[in-house]
């Protein structure tokens, strides 16, 4: 068994692709629109897994978005996306200062969790060892749920 993608639905693509791409720092590495199926399918992957994803179609996150407008709620959505990153302070930092609202601070320097524009739920966590414990992040308290 061959771990190839995970699938989300998004609402708006330009925005998630702005999310997914311009703060997350992904790779768009294929799209696909159907005329017929009225959908466009987007295929991400994050620089590191760039060259795997080119020429082993994985791991790669889906973006299905579905040309008409349709609500995702309830059992249409799922856990979270789990990304390892090399610097968790700067990212959140960046992110933060792009709008995106951390949910779960990066307060043992280890993990934190965001949300997509259409609401799924990322896990961020430090690459190697834990960072040492830093402000703003070390007292931030939780803002909704992840």
């Amino acid at each position: 068994m061959q771990y190839l993608h995970t699938m989300i639905r998004v609402s708006n693509l330009d925005e998630t692709l702005h999310f997914f791409c311009d703060l997350l720092g992904m790779k768009e590495i294929s799209r696909k629109s159907s005329e017929k199926g009225r959908f466009t399918l987007v295929f991400l992957a994050t620089p590191e897994d760039e060259h795997r994803a080119r020429e082993d179609k994985t791991p790669m996150i889906e973006l299905t978005y579905n040309w008409d407008p349709e609500e995702y709620d309830g059992g249409r959505n799922f856990g979270h996306l789990a990304y390892r990153v090399d610097d968790i302070y700067a990212l959140c930092e960046r992110l933060q200062a792009n709008g995106v609202t951390i949910n779960r601070p990066p307060r043992d320097g280890h993990m934190a969790f965001i949300r997509t524009p259409d609401n799924i739920s990322i896990e961020l966590l430090q690459k190697g060892e834990s960072l040492p414990p830093r402000e703003p992040w070390a007292s931030m308290e939780n803002t909704g749920t992840w």
